[in-house]
C-alpha cells in the first residue's frame, strides 16, 4: 500500500511539474489590445526571466550594495512601497516621487511619472543611476556581478555567454518585469461572465464609467497619458511632471495617469504620496481639484458624488484586486 501510495505522490509531482513548464511566459489576456512592446528584439525566455527575477531582488544593483528594486517595488503590495510616501534610497536618501505599481508594462510606450523613459529595457538605467535612490553606475553594478560567483552561470544560461554586459543586465531585469501581468481579479471574473458584482459594485462600476474612465481607461485602466489631475504643487518639491522633460509649458503639472488596478495595495496614492486612502483620493476630485491652464479635459466640470456614491466607487474599486497576482510566488524572491 505504501509502494502505490508513493507511485501516486510521484506522478503528482510530474504532473504539477509538467503544467508548471507548460506555463507561458507571457500571454494576452481575452480581449485586451496588443501590447507595444516589441518582443522580437528581446524574445521571452525562462532563463532570461528567471536571471531578470534574480537581478531585480539582489541589492547589489546599489552603490553601498543595500538597496535593491524590490525595496520600493514590493510584489506584496502591488510592486510599490506603502510604508512612506516618496522613495527611500543609499545612505537614507529620499527621492522626488512616489514609486510607481509595476504590472502590464508590455502595454506601456513611457515610464515613470514624467515619461523620462521610452523603452522598458532602459528603465531600470533610470532608479540604478538615480543618485537619491540606488546611486549606481551600470559599468560598476557589471562589475560586481562578474565578481560574483553565481551571475555567470546565470548569464551563460540566459544569452548563451558568460560575459556580462550593462545591455544584458537591463534586458534581464526588463524580462521580468514584463511578466508582471495583473488581469484576475474579481472585475476580470465579472467581464469573463465568471461572476457578478454585487448591487453596490455594479452601481460604483456605473460611476466609475462616468466620472473615472476616461483617464482610467479599461481594461489596464489607465489611459497611458500624461495628464493635470489639479493637484496644488508641493511647494517642497516644485514638481512640475512632463514639463521638466520636455521643456514646454503646456506639459506643466502633468503626471501619467497610473493604474487603478490593485488600488487596495498601492497606498499612497498621487505622484508624491500625498494622499493615504482612497477616501482623500475621493475627496480630492469633488472638493480639491485646482484650476489652471493645463488642467485635464476630463476635470473641467466638478464632479459631483454623494456619499454613498463614494461608498459605492470605492466598493467597485476594491474590485480591480488581483490577488492570485499580489501572491503569486513565481514573482516573489527567488529560492537560493
Amino acid at each position: 500500500m505504501r509502494k502505490v501510495w508513493s507511485i501516486g505522490i510521484v506522478l503528482f509531482l510530474v504532473l504539477c511539474a509538467f503544467q508548471i513548464t507548460k506555463e507561458p511566459l507571457f500571454s494576452v489576456p481575452t480581449s485586451w489590445p496588443k501590447p507595444v512592446y516589441d518582443f522580437s528584439k528581446n524574445p521571452l525566455t525562462a532563463q532570461k526571466v528567471e536571471l531578470g527575477r534574480a537581478l531585480f531582488y539582489d541589492p547589489l544593483l546599489s552603490k553601498n550594495n543595500q538597496i535593491s528594486c524590490a525595496s520600493c517595488h514590493s510584489p506584496f503590495t502591488a510592486f510599490t512601497h506603502v510604508d512612506h510616501d516618496l522613495s527611500h534610497g543609499i545612505e537614507d536618501r529620499i527621492g522626488t516621487r512616489n514609486s510607481p505599481a509595476l504590472m502590464n508594462l508590455a502595454w506601456h510606450q513611457s515610464f515613470m511619472w514624467d515619461g523620462a523613459i521610452n523603452h522598458l529595457d532602459m528603465q531600470a538605467l533610470a532608479p540604478i543611476s538615480h543618485p537619491n535612490e540606488m546611486g549606481e553606475k551600470i559599468e560598476s553594478v557589471v562589475k560586481k556581478l562578474q565578481q560574483s560567483k553565481n551571475y555567470s552561470a546565470l548569464f551563460l544560461k540566459a544569452f548563451g555567454d558568460s560575459i556580462i554586459t550593462g545591455e544584458h543586465t537591463l534586458k534581464a531585469i526588463s524580462q521580468f518585469m514584463l511578466t508582471l501581468v495583473s488581469s484576475n481579479s474579481k472585475y476580470d471574473s465579472v467581464m469573463r461572465k465568471q461572476a457578478q458584482f454585487t448591487p453596490q459594485q455594479k452601481n460604483g462600476y456605473t460611476i466609475f464609467q462616468k466620472n473615472c474612465a476616461a483617464c482610467h481607461a479599461e481594461p489596464l485602466f489607465t489611459n497611458l497619458q500624461f495628464e493635470n489631475n489639479g493637484l496644488a504643487v508641493d511647494t517642497t518639491l516644485n514638481d512640475y511632471g512632463r514639463m521638466r522633460i520636455t521643456k514646454n509649458k503646456s506639459d506643466s503639472l502633468k503626471f501619467k495617469v497610473p493604474t487603478l488596478r490593485n488600488i487596495e495595495f498601492s497606498f499612497p496614492y498621487m505622484h508624491d504620496g500625498r494622499f493615504k486612502t482612497i477616501a482623500a483620493v475621493l475627496k480630492h476630485y469633488t472638493s480639491g481639484v485646482k484650476h489652471s491652464q493645463t488642467l485635464s479635459v476630463h476635470l473641467q466640470k466638478p464632479m459631483i458624488l454623494s456619499s454613498n456614491d463614494k461608498v459605492d466607487l470605492t466598493a467597485f474599486l476594491l474590485t480591480l484586486t488581483d490577488k492570485s497576482f499580489l501572491f503569486n510566488t513565481k514573482y516573489g524572491f527567488p529560492k537560493k
